[in-house]
């Protein structure tokens, strides 16, 4: 496959896309569980902080696939809240390299006009990678680029709990009628408000569940697993994931329509 070009300056911009691909039904929104760093580095003998390293470079590379390819939103998951239960040295690696990550990349991220924005409970971090993080959402706030989020100190169900704490709270002090909340009210209390749910579920390294990871904005994601290793994830796994997005139809809940169709014929 060919390297990938430089990050759109926005989507306004002509994409290009591979073929095989209809440029008509590109999921607007990606969601990725990005596992198998710890196995990629055991199978070549090498310390797991090298897995996460390289995982950052498949990370960067899919970043930039999907801004070419006319993809608006990028959502990946980090470090969830359960990771915390990590051997202490690889816990305080990766905040570190989260950290490096930040200060290395965030010039690029800006002249590319990508939007970064860190998804979970940010005041559970270090404080120095709260400080980074608060930098690089408010310079890329007004980016009209690839929307990029961080799942960072992230869980589904706290995320769940906090949102109804929000409406419990508004309801208590006489600002919000009970009776009146609805889903979309209570999706604007969720990390992702501002974004439309994910179309497509990429999960890596062949594992078949959803690890606590936006349990309800995945509610009609089509969902693709993969056997590829996240470092080992790349333009070739990418296109292989959208062609089986492009196979699928989506009903959400409703009946094919071509199938309808010849059952009313």
């Amino acid at each position: 496959m060919s390297r990938p070009s430089a990050i759109s300056a926005d989507h306004s911009t002509v994409c290009t896309h591979p073929s095989g691909l209809d440029p008509t039904r590109i999921p607007e929104h990606i969601a990725v569980i990005m596992d198998g760093n710890g196995r990629w580095a055991k199978a070549r003998g090498l310390p797991r902080m090298m897995g996460h390293r390289a995982g950052v470079e498949a990370l960067k590379t899919t970043l930039r696939l999907c801004s070419d390819w006319g993809i608006k939103a990028l959502t990946v998951y980090a470090f969830s809240t359960e990771n915390w239960n990590r051997p202490t040295d690889e816990v305080h690696f990766l905040m570190t390299l989260f950290e490096r990550v930040l200060q290395r990349e965030l010039e690029a991220l800006q002249s590319q006009k990508v939007r970064i924005n860190f998804l979970g409970d940010i005041e559970g971090l270090p404080g120095r990678l709260q400080e980074l993080i608060e930098q690089a959402t408010s310079l890329t706030s007004g980016n009209s680029g690839i929307h990029f989020n961080v799942c960072t100190n992230y869980g589904g169900r706290r995320e769940l709990v906090i949102a109804a704490q929000k409406l419990a709270e508004r309801s208590l002090n006489g600002e919000l009628d009970p009776t009146l909340i609805d889903e979309n009210m209570f999706a604007k209390e969720l990390f992702t408000a501002n974004e439309a749910d994910p179309d497509l579920l990429i999960r890596t390294s062949g594992e078949r569940r959803i690890s606590n990871f936006l349990l309800w904005q995945l509610a009609y994601a089509e969902i693709h697993v993969t056997d590829v290793l996240w470092p080992d994830f790349d333009e070739a796994a990418l296109l292989h994931a959208l062609v089986d997005y492009q196979s699928r139809c989506r009903r959400f809940g409703g009946l094919d329509p071509i199938s309808h169709e010849r059952l009313e014929s």
